[in-house]
């Protein structure tokens, strides 16, 4: 048993208080994680808010974990005691579906989600199945890797899973918390990068980050300028945009890929996707082993989230940051 200082928050929209919970005997197949640091990401207030109509209270949010392991079931595999390891939002699969069998162990239909009725990382430990317990490269920087297990592996999943190749040219809407990290990414894939941004004062760091054109999204003259011009366009935005517009950019057979979590039905006219030949889709994060490319990837070309660091006792400071959208770009609270 061990006992776990957290902050929860006990009603949608309510401050984070310290909070105190029993976590029982270790499973056989799980690890217990003591927290270095977690970043906070915009799914965090979404869940806070009960935006999606899933949350339990009290809730502990969290889920851009890095730590060290400090107890190990039994039949735990490949982590031991004292391995650096990253959490992101998934904790569990049940390993013996046909998703989890062919590797899409983040499509399991029964998958475990970190801060989905259980308590997450904005606490001093947190529990995982060893599987998604995904091992830290040697050299990588712990206070900035833990938006790399939510955030990263959301916009690295679709540049594999799309067929993205290094000749395509591409567009990331939205250069934010996602956007700046796909924008990163996909420049070292070897991709000519446009962004789209509606903030005309992001322009020097958004060119520094690896884009190579930025068009305003609220400007149609710009937009029609580059009309059937790129390969794949990647959203990161939560919000209804102008969907048929963004179809005329794509060239034949393109693909528009959405990870951010648009509330609204999206309005897609038929004919925009049939006369190109043309296409939309959307993805969960990414499988365990998918993590370790892309953190193995993060490595070798130095990428990393741009980052702000609160202390753990700062959270609803922090929180209050990121919903005033002063946050540049990721937001990270030190625990350890």
């Amino acid at each position: 048993m061990r006992i776990i200082n957290a902050f929860a928050a006990t009603e949608a929209g309510g401050q984070l208080e310290p909070f105190r919970y029993e976590l029982s005997d270790i499973g056989e197949e799980q690890v217990d994680i003591k927290i270095h640091y977690c970043g906070i990401c915009h799914s965090d207030l979404s869940m806070l808010n009960n935006d999606w109509g899933n949350t339990q209270y009290p809730l502990v949010p969290g889920h851009e974990i890095v730590g060290e392991v400090v107890a190990t079931g039994k039949h735990v595999k490949n982590i031991k005691i004292g391995d650096l390891v990253g959490l992101g939002w998934f904790s569990e699969s049940c390993m013996h579906c046909d998703q989890c069998m062919s590797g899409n162990h983040n499509l399991c239909p029964t998958k475990e989600e970190t801060i989905v009725g259980r308590h997450g990382g904005f606490a001093d430990y947190v529990r995982s199945h060893w599987s998604w317990a995904t091992l830290l490269p040697k050299g990588i920087d712990m206070s900035k890797a833990g938006p790399l297990l939510c955030g990263g592996i959301t916009v690295f999943n679709p540049i594999l899973s799309s067929g993205v190749k290094p000749t395509d040219k591409v567009g990331v809407v939205g250069i934010g918390g996602l956007g700046h990290m796909a924008v990163k990414f996909l420049n070292k894939w070897g991709c000519e990068v446009t962004a789209f941004s509606s903030s005309p004062s992001k322009k020097e760091e958004i060119l520094a980050m690896g884009a190579h054109r930025i068009v305003n999204s609220r400007d149609l003259s710009e937009m029609k300028e580059i009309n059937g011009s790129l390969d794949f366009i990647l959203n990161t935005t939560n919000v209804t945009l102008d969907w048929p517009g963004y179809l005329k950019v794509l060239a034949p057979k393109g693909k528009l890929h959405n990870v951010g979590a648009v509330l609204e039905p999206m309005q897609i006219p038929a004919f925009g996707l049939i006369g190109g030949d043309k296409s939309l889709s959307g993805s969960p994060l990414g499988s365990p082993a998918l993590t370790r490319k892309m953190l193995e990837f993060c490595i070798r070309h130095e990428i990393y989230p741009i980052t702000e660091e609160f202390p753990l006792e700062k959270v609803n400071d922090a929180l209050d940051h990121l919903k005033d959208g002063k946050a540049r770009y990721r937001i990270v609270l030190k625990v350890v």
